[in-house]
């Protein structure tokens, strides 16, 4: 994104901002209507050319009298007049195309304009005219979006907080989505992970080689090639292409897959337009709480199962107990504990989950707690363990967070043979981003430090030998002295089973022993002596000083 459209976003957020529309979360919705707005105009242009070149169905978006509602016939107007044909008009009759246009229905069902100065709405508009979003690619489609979620930054969205890309990227990486699979997020937010997947799908089947990570044991079949071999002749093969020269063969059925839900009706619209801005029409997005029986869930909603479950759901509060849904395998009140227990249900035979767990819903010690990680490990294959930097999620939260990975098995475990045979675990110290500093509403990039590229490797040699060597060091194991501190080392079922089924990866690090002391022995024996007997030459002194 150039310089040009970054002043023209700055210049719409600061006109927002001085007329009263402060909170991000309001003034990036209130564009986001606008911008749908434009963006229909373009497409009606788009379906009026192909008419006129007879590759048009002739279906119109705005027939007879509903082109007055057009964003080109009404951009012109101002004052109190175009507020109130976008407030009282425009919008309703978008709420309206219920049958004809879904999704933008629901787009604009409950919608209001809270841009209540109409020369502050003049100006907003003027500024968005000058954008032809018809002559911009996805890429910088989203890119505009992307920049304009920056501003939630200097929010905490209600205890919610956007998830940094950086850690949304290895989680998706760490899954390996493929096309066909269906994606989903029950607190999806401004739908990051969702767009992620969807990235990662594109640089997979793109036609040009793009650097998405490898970790597919097909690859190295199809070469007849070792993991060693193939990284005799590719050097950086964590990174390397898989895919190369596919394409998407259906970009229906790719929308058709992605599927999000959040409590809130803001962030469902900010998600919405993030998926449109990044190509993604018709996403399966619904408003609901799905944590609760009440929640706006039909049965289709509550018996589907996804092939990927990515999240990282809220942490903070407990729902009442008469709300919770019956069947959800927890129960506990916690939030976290539930959305880690939903997510189990939701997940298929064979699908993987990535979710971002607080510290102590791996080790809390209530009943809740320990049944629901025996669950994950008698009854789900846990891979990895992912423990990441305190200040991960700053300036939001400072809360100690890790990275669950895991899989529902294709078929049921053997009878009393558990699902999970070692848990591996990963220890995370710097994530490319400076822990400490905050700059901008974020942190500043720290490149040099990053141990995210080595993870990726580690997973990558894991995933290769099908989870049956765990790379790194078993818990117990007593390093030699002068050793690096370990990056990763697992547990078996077994051990973390006798340690209360905890997750903490700090709880099975293996120790480095201490450097035997160059000094001689004897000498240290005789310092030890010269110093007791000073003590108790003391100590002698003042019991006859006391006796006196």
């Amino acid at each position: 994104m150039d310089q040009t459209l970054r002043r023209k976003l700055d210049h719409i957020t600061d006109v927002l901002w001085a007329g009263g529309v402060t909170n991000p979360v309001t003034y990036i919705e209130q564009i986001s209507y606008l911008i749908y707005l434009k963006l229909l105009d373009e497409e009606e242009s788009e379906r009026e050319l192909r008419g006129r070149l007879g590759a048009g169905n002739g279906a119109s978006l705005f027939p007879l009298q509903a082109a007055r509602f057009r964003w080109s016939k009404w951009r012109f107007q101002s004052g109190e007049g175009l507020r109130n044909f976008v407030r009282d008009e425009v919008f309703p009759y978008m709420a309206s195309l219920v049958k004809d246009e879904p999704h933008v229905a629901d787009y604009f069902r409950d919608a209001v304009l809270e841009i209540v100065d109409p020369n502050v709405l003049k100006q907003v508009i003027d500024e968005l005219d000058s954008i032809d979003f018809r002559k911009l690619g996805p890429d910088i489609k989203g890119d505009i979006f992307e920049y304009l979620l920056t501003h939630l930054g200097q929010s905490s969205l209600n205890g919610q907080f956007r998830t940094p890309r950086q850690i949304r990227a290895f989680m998706v990486q760490m899954v390996d989505p493929d096309f066909g699979d269906t994606v989903y997020d029950p607190a999806c937010g401004t739908a990051g992970f969702l767009i992620d997947v969807v990235d990662y799908l594109l640089a997979r089947y793109s036609e040009e080689p793009k650097e998405t990570p490898i970790y597919g044991e097909d690859w190295l079949e199809k070469r007849e090639q070792t993991l060693d071999e193939a990284r005799k002749e590719i050097p950086n093969l964590q990174t390397y292409r898989k895919g190369a020269g596919e394409k998407i063969p259906d970009w229906r059925r790719l929308e058709a897959s992605i599927y999000g839900t959040d409590v809130s009706r803001q962030m469902m619209r900010i998600a919405s337009m993030n998926l449109v801005l990044h190509g993604i029409r018709r996403a399966n997005l619904k408003r609901a709480n799905v944590l609760s029986e009440m929640g706006g869930l039909t049965e289709d909603d509550i018996n589907r199962r996804y092939a990927v479950i990515l999240s990282n759901p809220p942490f903070a509060g407990q729902i009442p107990a008469e709300s919770i849904r019956q069947d959800l395998p927890s129960k506990s009140k916690k939030s976290e504990l539930l959305f880690l227990a939903l997510m189990l249900r939701s997940l298929a035979p064979g699908g993987r989950c990535a979710v971002v767990v607080p510290e102590g819903a791996l080790f809390g010690s209530t009943k809740a707690h320990k049944e629901l990680r025996e669950t994950l490990l008698r009854e789900y294959e846990i891979q990895a363990v992912v423990s990441l930097p305190a200040g991960v999620f700053k300036p939001y939260a400072g809360v100690k967070t890790s990275v669950l990975v895991l899989r529902r098995s294709a078929a049921e475990p053997e009878d009393g043979r558990p699902a999970t045979r070692q848990v591996w675990f990963y220890e995370i110290r710097n994530d490319g981003y400076d822990p400490d500093k905050i700059q901008g509403g974020g942190r500043p990039e720290t490149p040099d430090e990053n141990n995210i590229p080595s993870l990726l490797a580690a997973w990558g040699d894991y995933k290769v030998s099908r989870f049956q060597e765990p790379p790194g060091a078993g818990f117990g194991t007593l390093l030699d002295a002068g050793s690096e501190e370990p990056r990763c080392w697992w547990a078996s079922f077994e051990t973390i089973a006798d340690n209360d089924f905890n997750l903490a990866a700090s709880r099975y690090k293996p120790r480095v022993a201490e450097p035997v002391p160059d000094e001689d022995p004897a000498e240290l024996i005789r310092e030890v002596l010269a110093i007791e007997k000073e003590l108790t030459e003391g100590l002698e002194k003042l019991l006859s000083e006391v006796e006196r």
